[in-house]
């Protein structure tokens, strides 16, 4: 489903989710269903269509720019030590229309109800896209419309042993790549101590061939400010 097509051939139909586009005279009406929710909008221009993996921040609105992936089970790591492990993350789609470089995005959805929470203390802490995870020794296999594959390097930077339970991520930095049968990004945990780490994302594909997906922060023209996040209220 993932891919490039022209807007006045887009046509897409799997389980419930229904994406078709009328020509109109000069004009072209885009229509998304998914389930009980319908989405309209009038184009007046052809254009290239980038169906694709977006942050996956944007539903029901853009209430943050953090994504907070809690472990079904913490793991512990080693003084000095260095673990690559694999979680899930939520999948949301962007519908964006391309045109001399120029992006814009006209649809986000998703398959999945977003849940949102609390990292931190409630006067500085972050709200965070909520997401639980099984932790992988290896790559893991997933629906690849409803979940991504995360590659976590975690460094240890201490002297002790530190037990990890979540991390969270500033998605102004993340870089999601695709293939027919995943979507990935890769980032990295840096543990100072039992309660502090930074971790950012790293822009590279888990798998040779796959293609970036475009980012619906650069078509906001959002300002990268922070390459990483630093998470202060434990790990």
């Amino acid at each position: 489903m993932f891919g490039i097509y022209q807007l006045r051939d887009l046509s897409v139909e799997f389980q419930n989710l229904k994406i078709s586009v009328e020509r109109e005279k000069s004009t072209f009406r885009y229509i998304r269903i998914l389930g009980d929710s319908r989405v309209e909008k009038i184009l007046f221009d052809d254009a290239e269509v980038y169906l694709n993996p977006v942050e996956p921040v944007n539903l029901p609105k853009n209430i943050t720019n953090y994504l907070f992936i809690v472990f079904r089970r913490p793991f512990l790591i080693a003084p000095k030590a260095t673990a690559t492990l694999y979680l899930t993350f939520p999948i949301e789609i962007g519908v964006i229309l391309a045109e001399e470089n120029v992006y814009e995005d006209i649809d986000v959805f998703s398959f999945l109800k977003p849940k949102y929470a609390l990292y931190g203390d409630p006067r500085g802490g972050v709200i965070g896209r909520y997401w639980e995870s099984d932790i992988f020794a290896e790559v893991p296999e997933v629906d690849p419309l409803r979940e991504g594959i995360l590659e976590l390097r975690v460094v240890n930077l201490s002297n002790n042993f530190c037990e990890v339970s979540k991390a969270v991520f500033d998605v102004y930095g993340m870089k999601i790549y695709y293939n027919r049968k995943a979507v990935s990004s890769i980032a990295e945990m840096r543990v100072h101590s039992k309660r502090i780490a930074d971790t950012s994302f790293i822009d590279k594909p888990l798998f040779e061939g796959m293609k970036k997906a475009v980012e619906i922060y650069s078509t906001k023209s959002i300002p990268m400010l922070v390459k990483k996040f630093t998470m202060e209220w434990g790990i």
